[in-house]
C-alpha cells in the first residue's frame, strides 16, 4: 500500500469548488469563542461541500490569522455570512422550509444516529464551548439532535462535534 501524493488526490480548484453542487447543509456557529474551532469548522465544511456557514454573535469572522491557521484556505471556498442574532437566522431559515437543528443535550432530543434528513435542507446550530446553544435558539429550532456520549465528560469539542455531524448527515443525504 502506498500513500497518495497531493497531486493524485484530484482536489477541486477554488473556482471549480465554488461552481460545484453543494450539500444542502448549513452550519450556524452560535457564539463560538475559539478561533481555531472556527477555522476547523470551515475546513470540515469545505471537505464535504457544505452550502454555507453563518457566524453569529461573538463568533469571529475571517480574515483572522488564527482562523486561517486551521481553515487552510477554506474561508475562501465555503460561503459564509456574519449575523449578530442567531435566533433571527433560525426564524428566517424556518420560514424558508429549512429543517433547523440545535446540536444539544435536551429533553425530547433525537439521537444523531436516529435522525433522518428525508431529503430536506438542514441547518445545524453549534453552540458556545462553555454554555452550548442558547436556550432561545434551541426553542426556535425545528428539532434538537444529540450526540450520545458514554464516558465521564458531558460534551465534545465543537470542531469534533461538528465534524461528526457533517460526516453523518453528508452520507444520510446520499452524497
Amino acid at each position: 500500500m502506498r500513500k497518495l501524493l497531493n497531486e493524485e488526490l484530484e482536489r477541486l480548484s477554488v473556482d471549480r469548488f465554488r461552481e460545484s453542487e453543494k450539500t444542502p447543509l448549513i452550519i450556524i456557529l452560535d457564539n463560538v469563542r475559539s478561533l481555531n474551532n472556527i477555522g476547523s469548522v470551515f475546513r470540515t465544511a469545505d471537505a464535504y461541500r457544505v452550502e454555507k456557514i453563518y457566524l453569529c454573535g461573538i463568533t469571529a469572522q475571517p480574515p483572522h490569522k488564527d482562523i486561517r491557521k486551521t481553515a487552510l484556505g477554506a474561508t475562501e471556498t465555503v460561503a459564509w455570512e456574519y449575523r449578530e442574532n442567531t435566533t433571527e437566522v433560525i426564524q428566517e431559515l424556518n420560514e424558508q422550509g429549512v429543517i433547523t437543528c440545535a446540536i444539544e443535550q435536551a429533553d425530547q432530543s433525537v439521537s444523531l444516529h436516529e435522525f433522518q434528513p428525508n431529503g430536506a435542507k438542514i441547518a445545524v446550530v453549534m453552540g458556545n464551548e462553555v454554555k452550548g446553544v442558547q436556550q432561545e435558539v434551541v426553542e426556535a429550532c425545528t428539532t434538537v439532535i444529540e450526540l450520545e456520549q458514554y464516558g465521564t465528560k458531558h460534551s465534545l469539542n465543537i470542531s469534533v462535534c461538528t465534524g461528526i455531524v457533517i460526516y453523518d448527515l453528508f452520507y444520510k443525504m446520499g452524497r
